[in-house]
């Protein structure tokens, strides 16, 4: 029984019968993306289907690609208005050697480049996107003083704690000097402010990570990809959201990132749309556009490092490290009040 590299569906085919009601047996699997973050393939037994994730092939960033944090997350947000997957099985590593989570299939459209949006009318593209803010006010909506929410993580000192990792993230992955960087992250370090408020922080929160609704897609289905999920300061999920507009993004989505269509809803519309939809108002908004910028150059240079040694899969990598310098940049005037 031979599989898409990165799978061993003879030791799949075991674990699926062993932990999945109604499993039928004559497990088959395609890889869905391989390598911008964890590899995603589509299962099925031939009457139903599942969505199968586990980390990239090679090595591993610490903290990084965590199977289970994803599968907590999703689990912990069924029932809570907040779209997700369901959540069928996690895996430790002694089934594929690393481990892996496993969730329900959901038929749905993803809005990857921006060919994809060719034929929707700009009123229609615009509705997408705030009702993808209208989810993400959703999300920083659930009460992070409840279980199993409450257990997921450590609200306080979240903003310190992404300025220090992503910086050692830099340091494992770079693959050449950027003085840049360092400027950035010294502007990081002494203007890191306190929480602003302690919410579920989805940390990849943009168009391509959400499954909307062939027939209305306004209608969000699922938010997908939880590997960076926490609790945390909601206004960092936002801002991370507002930077996947800007095009120097494209290149870490091989140069046609819809979420950086000129189509889409500008920066201050979408924080508009979140504050009339969350109350919330941003703050430190300089520091919190700064640091969005630093955590996707660090993890489009992670992305260029495994292409280079070849622990990537599928196309489209090869132009991924050109977005890193320019991300910095563009990260150092948004944290001098440059930026938009």
């Amino acid at each position: 029984m031979s599989g898409p590299d990165g799978l061993d569906l003879v030791a799949l085919d075991r674990f699926l019968a062993g932990n999945v009601e109604g499993y039928r047996g004559g497990v088959t699997a395609e890889l869905v993306s391989g390598g911008r973050s964890n590899l995603t393939y589509r299962v099925t037994d031939g009457a139903a289907t599942w969505i199968l994730r586990r980390p990239p092939l090679g090595t591993l960033t610490p903290s990084a690609h965590d199977m289970a944090r994803e599968f907590r997350f999703v689990e912990a947000l069924a029932g809570s208005g907040v779209p997700v997957a369901p959540a069928v099985a996690l895996a430790d590593d002694s089934v594929l050697g690393v481990p892996f989570a496993l969730t329900g299939f959901v038929d749905g459209i993803v809005v990857r480049g921006g060919p994809d949006l060719a034929g929707w009318s700009d009123g229609l593209v615009r509705d997408c996107a705030f009702a993808l803010v209208d989810t993400l006010a959703a999300l920083h909506a659930v009460d992070v003083t409840a279980e199993p929410v409450a257990g997921l993580g450590r609200p306080a000192g979240y903003l310190r704690r992404q300025v220090d990792r992503w910086y050692s993230q830099w340091q494992r992955v770079r693959t050449r000097e950027l003085p840049d960087v360092d400027a950035l992250h010294a502007l990081l370090d002494a203007g890191c402010p306190a929480e602003s408020d302690a919410a579920v922080v989805h940390g990849d929160f943009r168009i391509d990570n959400a499954i909307l609704d062939r027939a209305d897609p306004t209608r969000v289905l699922a938010v997908v990809d939880w590997e960076m999920a926490t609790l945390g300061d909601p206004l960092a999920d936002l801002a991370l959201h507002t930077v996947y507009r800007d095009e120097v993004f494209a290149p870490v989505l091989a140069g046609t990132a819809a979420s950086t269509s000129a189509r889409m809803p500008a920066p201050d519309e979408l924080v508009a749309r979140y504050t009339a939809a969350s109350g919330r108002e941003p703050r430190d908004w300089a520091f919190h556009r700064g640091l969005a910028y630093l955590k996707i150059a660090v993890i489009a240079e992670g992305i260029h490092e495994r292409h280079l040694r070849g622990d990537t899969r599928g196309e489209g990598f090869d132009g991924i490290g050109d977005a890193t310098a320019p991300l910095v940049a563009a990260g150092l005037s948004a944290a001098r009040g440059s930026g938009s």
